[in-house]
């Protein structure tokens, strides 16, 4: 059992962390042995992201004083926190696979929710598995340019096939 000192500090460190990251996402981990979460610990660093262990009750009294209305007290099993510098997106596909390499060897590494916290919204788990099965920025990115550049492209060919057409009637 934690002291109060020991409460006080956590709900700090909490509240310093929430007002400098985008987005918090809350996880089930029950079950999952500790040499999984640290690959999760690992991944999950080199997005910008950290995945901790803050009890319910102190993670409301801290998301209440960063300005979210959430309740964490409503989940039934234990709720590990994985809050990102980044935006939602940016580490939600990571989480998903972890969580689905997970379920081929019979471990639930369930979602059970986010909060987007430059918005202050809360996203729930469906919305979360829609986001996390969107392409990457990076491939959304080249897929806009190559929808960009194809009917430059077309023109380009026409252009040279009617070039070609005069050149052969001369």
């Amino acid at each position: 059992m934690l002291t109060k000192a020991q409460k006080q500090t956590a709900i700090t460190e909490g509240v310093s962390d929430l007002k400098t990251s985008q987005s918090i996402v809350f996880a089930d981990f029950t079950g999952i042995p500790n040499s999984d979460l640290r690959a999760l610990r690992i991944t999950l660093k080199e997005k910008g992201a950290k995945f901790q262990v803050i009890k319910k009750r102190l993670l409301k009294i801290i998301l209440k004083e960063v300005g979210v209305d959430y309740d964490p007290t409503e989940f039934d099993a234990q709720a590990g926190s994985i809050i990102s510098q980044n935006p939602i997106f940016d580490m939600a596909s990571s989480i998903q696979k972890f969580s689905k390499d997970l379920s081929k060897s019979k471990k639930i590494f369930k979602i059970l929710g986010a909060i987007d916290l430059q918005t202050k919204k809360a996203i729930t788990k469906e919305e979360f598995e829609r986001i996390a099965k969107l392409p990457t920025r990076e491939i959304l990115l080249a897929q806009i340019a190559i929808v960009l550049q194809m009917p430059m492209q077309k023109l380009a060919i026409a252009l040279n096939s009617r070039k070609e057409q005069l050149t052969n009637t001369q």
